[in-house]
């Protein structure tokens, strides 16, 4: 393993699981002193630090962000990834839906990078990747509201990079396909056929399979690396080739 990020420090947000848990682990085991602000990060082992946080609270936000920037001795990296899905078209979801899953996925970005920036600032090696979506890029069924969430981190990550970059902090997303994490497993669940569900998930991929929560995690890992020292303003899409790809059906047998 690869020792890139030693002496850094990364805060990741939503890191209790999924791709945050990914993340979290892989930047740790690459040289960085992690921190994870999560709803309930008490499961969390060493080396991982976690500190409750709710994104959608301001003050529960500067006040985890200030103490993991204590503990760690400053915040070099931050990763933007507490989200919450929906699905449905635009008659299923309420407004208080609308307002919860915008507060959570867009302003949350904005109050964690909000108290990060000054730690930020002072460092040398300053990098914020958000956590975004195909979702931002492509006509998804039955998710109108977790896809307008998703342009808005788009465009907000795009913003960032400009407000940013000659302070010297570079700001990028990745755009993940449908990865295989705790709450796609709910929503397989939750279908009516969830083997089928799992196999049409999979098949709108090219790849013709789920994305891992560790390959979203590697993509995260390069963008808040130096090695990316001059990739800013980027979407990076982790996708099995959804977004740009256009196969031909394959011949039936």
């Amino acid at each position: 393993m690869t020792s890139d990020l030693d002496g850094l420090t990364a805060l990741v947000t939503g890191g209790a699981s999924g791709i945050g848990l990914a993340t979290a682990r892989l930047l740790g085991e690459r040289g960085a002193r992690v921190a994870v602000l999560d709803l309930d990060p008490s499961a969390l082992g060493e080396p991982l630090r976690g500190f409750t946080a709710d994104v959608a609270d301001d003050r529960s936000v500067r006040s985890a962000v200030e103490r993991a920037a204590e503990a760690l001795g400053g915040v070099d990296i931050l990763v933007n990834n507490a989200g919450i899905g929906a699905a449905g078209t635009v008659e299923d979801n309420p407004d208080e839906q609308w307002h919860r899953v915008l507060d959570v996925n867009v302003l949350g970005i904005v109050r964690t990078t909000r108290a990060a920036l000054p730690y930020l600032r002072r460092s040398a090696c300053a990098s914020v990747v958000n956590t975004c979506s195909i979702a931002a890029t492509a006509g998804l069924p039955q998710r109108a509201l977790y896809s307008a969430s998703k342009g808005a981190v788009l465009s907000l990550t795009l913003a960032m990079s400009a407000d940013h970059v000659r302070e010297g902090i570079r700001v990028n997303c990745v755009n993940p396909g449908t990865v295989d994490t705790p709450w796609v497993s709910r929503l397989l669940d939750s279908a009516a056929d969830p083997q089928a569900e799992r196999a049409a998930l999979s098949a709108r991929q090219p790849t013709g399979r789920l994305v891992t929560a560790e390959e979203v995690a590697a993509a995260i890992a390069y963008l808040a690396s130096p090695a990316a020292g001059s990739v800013t303003g980027t979407a990076l899409a982790v996708d099995g080739g959804m977004a740009g790809l256009r196969l031909r059906p394959e011949p039936k047998q």
